[in-house]
């Protein structure tokens, strides 16, 4: 009885493939000693040789009439296979006990060699661990918490240096004209109630950017267009109600063209990218809806923990400055498997760190999710020993769930099944060479035959 469930063309070839077995082994059992018949021959030549006879050269040999062999068709053979040995044989009949344990030790050993492809090696890992660790350093030290100072939002170093480049790239005087300019004008821009036909809970000139879906870096180029194509408001309030608003007083703020929509949105953001309470970190504005929990010593929700981190100084160019280290756990890792790559022996071309095709790259997606893992790692151990929510560095985490769910995706669901593809091309390259070699003693056997199909 088979461990197999076969289908009814798999059991026909099954059922072949046993009677010709039987009957390769029952002409192999019939034929005379070769060896034996050759020295028959031999014999004879030699003896007529003697009696002063003339042997024929292969030359002189007149050619004989070619036969007719008959190939029975897949039907006849499936037929008179199972008139000799039933209809249920299972692949293992065709093989040993020996043979069927050396055909479970090749396919282990192909299973080996392709979790070898993607084993990480200590290099390896000491890649990935470096660049987290890199990362971290630069989040504790080179980036910090940033601070609400008489001159403004400080932090570290580096998150200095960056809103200090935001700042002389968006100048205050030039970005206040803009403000006031009709081209940035927009619809969803209430700083209060004050014209709103809807009462938003908590609409004020230091929250309305981050309620107002508009003004969302990433949502506003959908919510925010819409709403200067409708002359509307689309804003989440501090309690999590969502409201989408006609803003009469604000009709003249209107687009017709998608283009010019566009054009204005964009204009919008660059005139309030360096405000004191400027554009709210990608996707932040959804925090607000999450109205549960019950953190800290004032048992506060998440979403007022979010909104105190926007009224703190968590804003775009905050979120700017903690990619940095995220984009340090790519570079530093993408680079150095590149030349671990090229030293390999692997061409630049092949080395190339872009795509994280598993194919192509075997080991990248597993160094990327390690990399980003210790870094969250160190930022989560930030977070407790300050426990500051200001510590929370939002890139890293959005990037730490993003390979996650491609790891926990790639060992739970696709490398079973790259694996049993790589064990089948395998045996596929094997079988080919198999039938190749069938073709070929079949062409020469039927060379002096006349081959009719049935």
């Amino acid at each position: 009885m088979s461990k197999y469930k076969y289908s009814s063309t798999e059991q026909q070839i099954n059922n072949v493939l046993k009677y010709q077995d039987e009957e390769l082994k029952r002409i192999r059992n019939n034929l005379p000693d070769s060896s034996e018949l050759e020295k028959r021959i031999q014999e004879s030549e030699d003896l007529l040789r003697m009696h002063g006879y003339e042997l024929p050269s292969a030359q002189s040999v007149q050619p004989v009439k070619k036969k007719i062999l008959v190939v029975p068709s897949w039907e006849s053979l499936c037929k008179e296979a199972e008139a000799f040995v039933g209809t249920d044989v299972a692949l293992e009949d065709l093989f040993t006990y020996e043979e069927l344990k050396a055909n479970e030790l090749a396919i282990r050993q192909l299973n080996r060699e392709y979790n070898q492809l993607h084993h990480l090696d200590k290099y390896d890992i000491a890649i990935s661990a470096a660049a987290g660790i890199l990362a971290a350093i630069v989040d504790i030290l080179l980036i910090g918490i940033p601070q609400k100072t008489s001159e403004g939002l400080k932090g570290a170093p580096l998150a200095n240096y960056v809103r200090d480049y935001f700042d002389k790239k968006f100048p205050e005087e030039e970005m206040s004209k803009l403000a006031n300019s009709k081209v940035s004008k927009v619809p969803y821009d209430a700083q209060d109630n004050r014209n709103t036909e809807i009462w938003i809970d908590g609409l004020s000139a230091y929250y309305h950017r981050l309620l107002s879906l508009g003004h969302d870096p990433l949502l506003g180029f959908i919510f925010g267009v819409a709403d200067i194509l409708t002359g509307r408001m689309t804003t989440i309030d501090k309690t999590g109600k969502i409201v989408s608003q006609v803003m009469e007083n604000y009709s003249d703020r209107k687009e017709s063209d998608i283009f010019a929509a566009i054009a204005k949105q964009i204009i919008h953001f660059k005139s309030d990218i360096t405000t004191s309470m400027g554009l709210p970190a990608p996707l932040m504005g959804l925090f607000n809806l999450l109205q549960f929990g019950s953190i800290g010593e004032e048992e506060q929700t998440v979403a007022e923990i979010v909104q105190g981190m926007y009224y703190e100084g968590y804003d775009f160019i905050h979120f700017c400055t903690l990619s940095i280290p995220v984009m340090i756990v790519e570079v530093v890792t993408r680079l150095a498997y590149g030349i671990k790559r090229i030293k390999e022996g692997h061409s630049i071309k092949e080395s190339i760190p872009v795509s994280l095709n598993r194919t192509k790259h075997p080991k990248l997606g597993t160094m990327l999710f390690i990399g980003h893992a210790s870094a969250t790692a160190a930022n989560a151990g930030k977070i407790y020993f300050t426990k500051d929510p200001m510590a929370i560095n939002y890139p890293q985490w959005i990037a730490f769930a993003k390979y996650s769910y491609q790891q926990v995706k790639w060992v739970m669901l696709q490398k079973p099944a790259a694996k049993e593809a790589y064990v089948r091309d395998v045996l596929y390259e094997e079988l080919d060479e198999v039938f190749r070699s069938a073709d070929e003693t079949f062409d020469a056997f039927s060379a002096e035959y006349i081959v009719v199909f049935e």
